[in-house]
């Protein structure tokens, strides 16, 4: 299946590792290219170099305000268009309702929602016809995770958020989509299990919960992300998909 990415250019934050280097590989795979962007430049860089040609890294921090002008103007200047964007945000603290800190629920909300909202709005302005924003949220968006309670505040309300621009835009021919990753092996997913001081038992009993019985990989979830990000997807908007192995009950 050809998902005709040839010649278009996407942003990708938190491309340097995890899902958005992910997607970002499976991006390129498909003839895309794509403008990859870390809090760490040196990282961003190091990922963009291993993708080839067809990538370029840098720095940008999801809570500078003037991070998604700078974005863009990476994109057509390096590659000549800005057709696309995919969103990924590092997760906030983990804790519990009672032990989350004012201070951790306002970096989040800085960083993780603002960030978030303002990239999306300046995305949604300056893409053209045939357009696309995807935000990687969670499987929080519909079930709340134990132990991440800033994530299973904030993530639902960008679900919300990105449902509403999708009829907002969709007259313009510009798509927003959601992800809802679910238990992909990650260094997030591996560092959550191991709070509980027995990563492999927890892996073990979450893996049994999960009708395919393993966690997802990231190029799995990155395959799905290429896919949505796609002329391919170009009749998919205001949906939030889940990456989960049928691991999420709810529809």
């Amino acid at each position: 299946m050809d998902l005709e990415l040839k010649a278009r250019t996407i942003v990708v934050t938190g491309g340097s590792r995890g899902l958005g280097l992910a997607a970002a590989r499976e991006l390129v795979a498909e003839g895309a290219q794509v403008v990859i962007a870390g809090r760490d430049g040196s990282r961003a860089a190091e990922a963009a170099a291993s993708l080839g040609d067809s990538a370029a890294g840098m720095a940008a921090d999801t809570a500078d305000p003037a991070t998604p002008d700078r974005l863009i103007a990476a994109a057509r200047d390096t590659f000549g268009s800005f057709d696309g964007i995919l969103i990924s945000t590092g997760g906030p603290a983990p804790g519990t309702a009672a032990s989350s800190t004012e201070a951790q629920w306002r970096a989040a909300l800085d960083s993780v929602f603002l960030g978030t909202v303002r990239l999306t709005q300046k995305a949604a302005e300056q893409l053209p016809e045939g357009g696309v924003v995807a935000l990687v949220l969670s499987s929080s968006v519909y079930e709340p995770i134990p132990g991440l309670t800033i994530s299973n505040g904030l993530r639902p309300g960008l679900a919300g958020f990105a449902k509403s621009l999708a009829d907002e835009v969709g007259p313009r021919g510009i798509r927003v989509v959601g992800l809802l990753p679910y238990r992909i092996y990650t260094d997030r997913a591996r560092e959550i299990d191991a709070r509980s001081g027995d990563a492999e038992a927890v892996r073990a009993r979450n893996s049994a919960d999960i009708p395919l019985r393993r966690y997802g990989t990231p190029e799995e979830f990155g395959k799905v992300a290429a896919f949505l990000l796609s002329p391919a997807a170009s009749y998919l908007t205001g949906v939030m998909v889940p990456v989960d192995g049928g691991g999420l009950r709810s529809f």
